[in-house]
């Protein structure tokens, strides 16, 4: 097969070489859009799913830019929180840092400061005329009307060792280096006023229930002291509730039913309330007391899973990694996510997020990922729930379709039984084919012998139809004597497409020989005389055969003139100005039987012309007068190679008896490899077949004779219903013997009375 995938690829790019010039209704594109319209209209179930298509489609874009929209509004929506959020905190601290320093610079204040500083430096010393306690109260007089009128609830003054000198707790005074204070005052310290993040309180503080408690949440705004060398010689401490203002202030970031704003530390301790501290108190999350909140009760780290939804990490909380917000945000970063990522419930949340560096400080602003996306997953939805409907519809629609089919073929069939199409009246089946099978029948008017051919049930559909109909249509064109006629064509109610054409009960000539051998040299000149009158008529209307071979030439007795020859089967054939016909047998397509095809039938199916049917009517001359086809091979690669590169043996040297000069010329300029060199037209081949001293010397005598002897065996052979004994298998199939064609059935689909059409 090398040989044959070699000239295939060659006459590819041959034909790809050709300029095109057709109109939209000749264009490959044209034909494409007119099956598809046909088949549209034809198979119904077929709309719910160009539906679904593009539904899909349309679902998909529309999917796609609604997301766009509302990941851009999201992620508009929450930086406008975050930076809303953010400028309230910085200016709420701002403000407790102005009140500190404004404290810091009151002379009063100053003095009391300065004094308790001496003292503390120097108890002995005879200048203080005050003892320390004097000076502490005098201190908190002088801070109370800030402290009440600020909601602060104390305060401390630590001098630069950080020994607290003076407090409103007195429980703190003479400790040193507290390490809850130590972060702040390390800033204050440098000379920087800061306000700390909230942590638990060193001292007890009344919690919500008024129980005094140490441990609760508590933060101071510090400040540092200056003398008058302008150095920092301690820090005084505003303490603040955080619950009063801080936590307010993060409150007003709740949007929607699962959004929220809150703090959180450097270790990743929340540090402003959650709004689902109610639920984290039945999840396990924060201790259930009548006071729980997750302030300083809960870091913001990622369970791994949904905890909401039954999910129990398999680890300690303290072991669990941040969330993907609280490690970005402690890294100093600030950043969004509109993909989604687990939040310290291990719920998807969208969200985004800043560290502010001064304060030591993270603020978040996240929404559940199902709240965000809510437009867009009901808009999901309900396409989902078109698409099931439109499946649904498909299904119904095709199974209806399929009943419906059943139904009309079951009528075809019931039609076939009844012996009934039309005004004819069916017989018994005389042939079959590989698209359909012929019956004897007879009009029931003109009680006239009519063979009637009718498309295979089994392949009822729009192309095999559009075939069907094609070569009715062709074959009616062509009036010759010697190709057959087309009387009548015609589809039932029940759908069953047939058409009748004349009845013949000769043999073909693949039979003839078979059964009684090479025929005379002046009886294959009559014969091929009759051929060339058929197809000259056929290619001067642009016509093409493309499957002359001797099972598709019929030799009959009609009329009371014996030897009357039909050329049956113009299925295969083709217009030789249509470079694109609509179906397969057209170009681009090996069409024909291999042992008659011409070596541009393999090479470039699409170069193929009237003169290629010549070539077969000169192998169809040879094999009748030899007995044998020109060229015999044990596969088609080897016999597609041979018609193309062999020189066929000449006749005379398989003949035993002498083949005139003449004839042989004549069949051997038929096998000429090239198109040039064969003859141009029938005509002329009737032509040169009339220069044989052989020709006209079958007479009509010699006809008689011949089928008056034969005529016993000649009825055997006729055409028969199938399966009766002695059959032929009738016009269309009437050999009895394997013919040569029949050893490529593994290479090639045979079609003895229809097509042979092999694609690339």
């Amino acid at each position: 097969m090398k040989f044959v995938d070699t000239v295939f690829r060659r006459s590819s790019q041959g034909n790809r070489q050709r300029p095109a010039h057709m109109t939209w209704a000749q264009s490959s594109m044209g034909r494409s859009v007119s099956r598809a319209s046909l088949f549209l209209r034809r198979q119904l179930w077929v709309w719910p799913i160009i539906a679904v298509l593009l539904l899909s489609a349309i679902g998909i874009g529309t999917r796609i830019a609604i997301e766009r929209t509302m990941r851009a509004n999201l992620a508009s929506g929450l930086k406008t929180i975050l930076d809303l959020e953010t400028e309230m905190l910085e200016t709420w601290f701002r403000d407790q840092e102005q009140i500190a320093e404004t404290e810091s610079k009151d002379l009063e204040i100053r003095e009391h400061i300065y004094a308790l500083l001496r003292n503390q430096a120097d108890p002995t010393d005879a200048s203080s005329v005050t003892d320390p306690e004097t000076l502490r109260r005098q201190l908190s007089a002088s801070l109370a009307p800030t402290i009440s009128s600020h909601d602060y609830i104390g305060y401390f003054l630590a001098d630069k060792t950080g020994t607290i000198v003076a407090a409103s707790e007195s429980s703190l005074l003479g400790r040193k280096d507290v390490p809850a204070y130590a972060e702040f005052l390390h800033r204050v310290f440098e000379g920087q006023t800061t306000v700390s993040v909230p942590f638990p309180s060193v001292v007890p503080l009344k919690t919500p229930l008024g129980e005094l408690r140490a441990g609760q949440p508590t933060m101071y705004v510090a400040t540092p002291i200056l003398d008058e060398n302008f150095q920092v010689v301690a820090a005084l401490a505003l303490q603040i509730r955080p619950d009063q203002e801080f936590t307010r202030i993060m409150q007003l970031g709740r949007v929607g039913e699962s959004g929220e704003t809150y703090a959180f530390n450097a270790d990743g301790m929340m540090v402003s309330n959650s709004r689902f501290d109610d639920d984290l108190i039945l999840l396990g999350l924060i201790a259930d007391e009548p006071d729980a909140r997750s302030l300083l009760r809960l870091q913001v780290r990622d369970p791994g899973g949904d905890i909401t939804e039954g999910y129990r990490p398999t680890r300690r909380r303290s072991e669990l990694p941040l969330t993907k917000m609280a490690a970005s945000a402690i890294a100093g970063e600030q950043d969004l996510d509109l993909d989604g990522y687990n939040d310290y419930r291990g719920v998807p949340v969208v969200g985004a997020w800043t560290w502010l560096d001064k304060y030591r400080l993270g603020v978040a602003t996240e929404v559940d990922v199902a709240q965000a996306y809510r437009p867009l997953m009901i808009l999901q939805r309900t396409f989902w729930g078109l698409y099931l409907l439109l499946g649904i519809a498909a299904v119904a629609i095709f199974v209806f379709t399929i009943i419906v089919a059943r139904l009309q073929r079951e009528a075809r069939r019931a039609a076939i039984e009844a012996k009934q199409l039309g005004q004819y009246t069916l017989q018994e089946k005389i042939g079959a084919g590989a698209m359909g099978e012929v019956y004897r029948a007879y009009h029931s008017m003109l009680r006239r012998p009519t063979a009637v051919k009718m498309l295979n049930l089994d392949l009822m559909n729009e192309t095999s139809i559009g075939r069907f109909e094609r070569e009715v249509q062709i074959t009616c064109k062509l009036n010759n004597p010697h190709t057959i006629a087309i009387y009548d064509y015609g589809r039932t109610p029940e759908g069953v497409f047939y058409y009748a054409m004349e009845y013949l009960d000769g043999i073909n000539l693949q039979t003839l020989v078979e059964r009684y051998g090479p025929q005379p040299e002046a009886r294959v000149i009559h014969i091929l005389d009759q051929i060339c009158a058929s197809l000259y008529e056929a290619h001067s209307s642009g016509l093409v055969h493309r499957d002359v071979k001797p099972a598709n030439i019929m030799i009959n007795h009609r009329g009371g003139e014996p030897d009357i020859i039909k050329v049956l089967d113009f299925g295969l054939v083709k217009a030789v100005d249509e470079n694109h016909p609509s179906d397969k047998s057209g170009a681009g397509s090996l069409t024909g039987t291999p042992l008659y095809m011409s070596p541009e039938a393999f090479q470039t199916p699409n170069a193929v012309d009237g003169r290629s049917d010549l070539y077969a009517v000169g192998a169809v001359g040879y094999f009748l007068l030899t007995g044998q086809p020109v060229f015999s091979a044990s596969n088609i690669g080897e016999l597609c190679n041979l018609h193309t590169t062999a020189t066929p043996e000449a006749p005379s040297k398989r003949v035993p008896g002498s083949v005139s000069p003449e004839l042989e010329n004549a069949l051997l300029s038929c096998l000429e490899k090239t198109l040039a060199q064969r003859p141009q037209t029938a005509r002329d081949l009737a032509d040169l077949l009339q220069r044989s001293p052989e020709a006209g010397n079958w007479s009509v005598r010699d006809a008689d004779a011949w089928w008056r002897r034969h005529n016993r065996e000649l009825h055997a052979l006729a055409p028969r219903p199938l399966g009766d004994p002695g059959e032929s298998g009738g016009p269309e199939d009437s050999r009895s013997a394997p013919t040569a064609e029949e050893t490529f059935k593994s290479d090639i689909t045979e079609n003895a009375a229809l097509d042979q059409t092999i694609d690339h």
